[in-house]
């Protein structure tokens, strides 16, 4: 079973060379950590930021240097800094070719609910409806089930939507799936984590085709 850093190192993986990546709030945030050194990528936060480096060390974060969920971050060389206007048309101009978010659930269909909680005060769904609606490739970075044991990979959502039908892969602490065909498919198994394990922690319709192999990290 991975932790929050097993699942960033594992999305890590899925980061090409030259890739423009929008790294959302949680887990997604700790990618940064665990890219190869031997490729190039450009990391963009919705507040104003590209070039986004690994966080700090303790003493040396800038207050002034953070990323959307006002974490202090690093910059690598030539990172630039904008306004939110500039960053909205990068994302909603289709210039980010990977974006990674957590969610609170996702359905067999792609529908993502990752912003409101009825009942609890939030400050409003924020840039992930622009994420959601403008990118074709989007990984999800989440548990497997909610604190309760029960699952948040679903028929269908019960939450407040995001985004409709957008959702290409999601990563949690026990496994690798791809949606397509109205359905989670197995593509991998987190270290120890049987399929079994998998399956009953899945609502949702789960495609097991062949032999999982365990992910590699």
């Amino acid at each position: 079973m991975l932790d929050k850093n097993g699942i960033a190192k594992r999305i890590a993986k899925e980061v090409k060379n030259g890739y423009y990546v929008n790294l959302g709030i949680g887990i997604p945030t700790l990618v940064a950590n665990f890219v190869r050194e031997d490729i190039e990528v450009e990391f963009q936060s919705e507040n104003g930021v590209l070039g986004m480096g690994p966080f700090p060390f303790e003493g040396e974060e800038d207050a002034d240097i953070i990323n959307a969920g006002k974490q202090t971050i690093t910059t690598l060389p030539g990172a630039s800094f904008f306004d939110s206007a500039t960053s909205f048309s990068m994302i909603r101009g289709k210039h980010v070719h990977l974006t990674i978010l957590g969610a609170m659930e996702v359905a067999e269909n792609g529908d993502i609910a990752n912003w409101k909680i009825p009942g609890k005060m939030v400050k409003g769904m924020g840039g992930a409806m622009d994420l959601v609606a403008s990118a074709d490739n989007i990984i999800v970075a989440m548990m497997h089930t909610n604190k309760r044991g029960e699952s948040k990979l679903l028929k269908k959502c019960s939450l407040p939507l995001t985004g409709v039908g957008c959702v290409t892969k999601i990563v949690t602490n026990l496994a690798v799936l791809e949606i397509k065909d109205n359905a989670f498919h197995l593509l991998e198994r987190a270290p120890g984590v049987s399929v079994e394990e998998i399956q009953k922690a899945t609502e949702g319709t789960l495609v097991i085709n062949g032999d999982i192999p365990e992910m590699e990290l």
